[in-house]
């Protein structure tokens, strides 16, 4: 159904001219990603440079599917504390041998990472790095980029170390090429985790940032605090004064977290209260001022008996977590739960203000306030990770065996060739489901929905590009420039533009629009297209140098206190060196 009818030259113009507008709208960050790319699969549809037929044969792309399984089997993992043993025998040996609790889990997450998604890794790490530093004396900052950067080296180890693999490996296919084998990229893959782990012992601690996470900025967590709640009386000379300029909350060790009128909370703007008769105060005391406030006749305590001892907890948004688009005053904390949110940490800032209208993504930091039992409900209810304890929620602890056993079937029998990966990946799920390694509905809330939805509709994208020309015109725009160019040039051009375009977009988008292009240049120059292929590969996954190429970089950005340019000063030097090699070793393995 096209709008226009267009020469072959005009359809890839208007193809390239929407993907244009797509990647200014991906920097804009105006709408979510996703739901840029379905818009720009749709005006293709409609404008009839994306053909129906072709649409619909991306829903039969394995890459997805493959994807979907592998996050079950995640979750199954994750569900049964497969992954907490190792984590345990780590935290043990903090104690008495940090350096080595450090080897070993970063060992620990390069090769899980290699094997099942790095994101729940990352998720099931960062409270674990977080104790260690304690241990150590070291500031966060020094332990969670590594973090990150050992979990997106892990992923290049194997075809389905990582979402963008897979992805490229469908995108490939759909473009005529022969399949990747589960290990066919482990060899270059270990020459690269080598080199970045060298570069992250003797290097990055040179680099890295001395920060503390927002909890320790922001809180004193050696003071006990307690929340308690005072009304103000009808002969306090606190009635008719601007809770701004009274003196007793601006007392050492006293902070006021909230004015309660009737059943309404005035914290969103404190500064313009006046308080009448029968407020409710809540304070945020240490335990000698909670005492002082019994004696005092400008307040009285709602209970005199006891106040609630709270804590500061930092939480980490990760993918899954039910606060996820939803903003922070529409979920009632405060009445449900009794807890309060301090602060938000997102991106490059430390939101104070105006917290109800923040509308939550994954990433965020929360500082949260409350009692340690009202903050774990919410945690627990709301999938949270607290980042300074190791969660101990897994249980099933006895199908352990058989979540591992089913996810080292699919990498055992793949190898092997028996079958192909989705097909294992289907039976390992069945295995999982049936076996109650983990619930049926508890599975499905382990799919990141917006992820398939970006996945299906920029395969829907690359499809466009390669049937409306657009591959083939800037394939051989490009291949008389660089024909007389080394293999190592040829394939570090490619490398370069997926890095740059990676580091500000998303991974699995820049990888569907450069497997195709990498194919078209290759078939333009007379190569074998399967090394440029590879590089786009790793060139989308190798993403450090920015906290929005990569998933683990954002979600480590909020509990080490990290600023945009940490990831630019430690995550440059390490593109760059990444890059050379995999362009000086990609046609060893893969010649041209």
């Amino acid at each position: 159904m096209g709008i226009f009818q267009l020469s072959q030259t005009g359809s890839a113009v208007l193809t390239l001219t929407i993907v244009g507008i797509m990647f200014i709208l991906f920097l804009r960050e105006t709408y979510p990603t996703e739901v840029v790319a379905i818009a720009g699969a749709a005006v293709m549809l409609a404008t009839g440079v994306l053909p129906y037929e072709s649409a619909r044969l991306v829903l039969s792309n394995p890459a997805p599917w493959t994807i979907v399984a592998m996050f079950i089997i995640m979750g199954a993992l994750v569900r049964t504390g497969a992954l907490d043993a190792f984590t345990a025998l780590a935290s043990r040996q903090a104690r008495t041998n940090p350096a080595l609790a450090i080897g070993l889990l970063m060992a620990f997450v390069v090769g899980s990472s290699a094997i099942v998604s790095n994101t729940p890794v990352v998720v099931v790490m960062i409270p674990v790095f977080m104790q260690i530093s304690k241990t150590m004396g070291l500031a966060p900052s020094k332990l969670l980029i590594p973090l990150s950067y050992a979990a997106i080296l892990g992923g290049t180890l194997t075809l389905i170390g990582t979402s963008t693999n897979l992805l490229v490996d469908g995108s490939a296919r759909a473009n005529g090429l022969a399949p990747f084998t589960i290990f066919e990229v482990t060899p270059l893959g270990a020459i690269l985790v080598v080199w970045g782990m060298i570069y992250l012992r003797f290097v990055a601690p040179w680099l890295l940032p001395d920060r503390d996470s927002m909890a320790n900025l922001l809180s004193d967590k050696r003071k006990m605090k307690f929340f308690t709640e005072a009304v103000i009386p009808p002969d306090s000379n606190l009635i008719g004064r601007e809770v701004s300029g009274v003196q007793l909350f601006k007392r050492e060790g006293v902070r006021l977290i909230d004015v309660v009128r009737g059943d309404q909370s005035l914290r969103r703007n404190l500064a313009a209260v006046s308080l009448q008769v029968g407020d409710r105060v809540v304070l945020r005391t240490q335990m000698t001022e909670l005492l002082s406030l019994q004696s005092n006749k400008e307040l009285k305590r709602v209970d005199q008996v006891s106040a609630v001892e709270t804590q500061t907890v930092e939480v980490l948004i990760t993918p899954g977590c039910k606060m996820i688009g939803r903003s922070l005053g529409s979920m009632r904390l405060r009445r449900r739960y009794g807890v309060y949110t301090l602060a938000v940490h997102r991106r490059n800032q430390n939101i104070g203000q105006q917290l109800d209208d923040l509308v939550v993504r994954v990433g965020d930091t929360l500082l949260l306030e409350g009692a340690q039992e009202d903050i774990a409900r919410l945690a627990s209810d709301m999938d949270m990770v607290d980042v300074s304890h190791p969660s101990s929620r897994a249980f099933r602890r006895g199908h352990a065996p058989i979540a591992v056993g089913a996810l080292f079937g699919i990498v055992g029998l793949a190898a092997f060739g028996v079958a192909p990966i989705l097909l294992l990946s289907v039976l390992a799920v069945a295995i999982v489901l049936i076996t109650g390694c983990i619930d049926a509905d508890e599975a499905f809330e382990f799919i990141d929905g917006s992820l398939l939805a970006l996945i299906f509709a920029m395969l829907a994208i690359g499809a466009a590009l390669e049937a409306s020309g657009a591959v083939a015109l800037i394939a051989n725009g490009i291949a008389p420039l660089i024909s007389d160019l080394p293999p190592f040039f040829i394939i570090w051009a490619i490398y370069l533009l997926t890095s740059v375009l990676t580091e500000l977009v998303s991974n699995n988008a820049v990888a569907v629009v450069m497997t195709p292009i990498a194919i078209g240049l290759g078939s333009a120059l007379g190569i074998d297209p399967r090394a440029l292929v590879v590089a786009v590969m790793v060139a989308a996954s190798a993403s450090f140098a920015t906290p929005i190429g990569y998933q683990t970089n954002m979600l480590v950005y909020g509990p080490g206190g990290y600023k945009f340019t940490d990831f630019m000063k430690v995550g440059i030097p390490l593109n760059l060196s990444i890059g050379l090699l995999a362009s000086a070793v990609i046609p060893f393995l893969w010649p041209l």
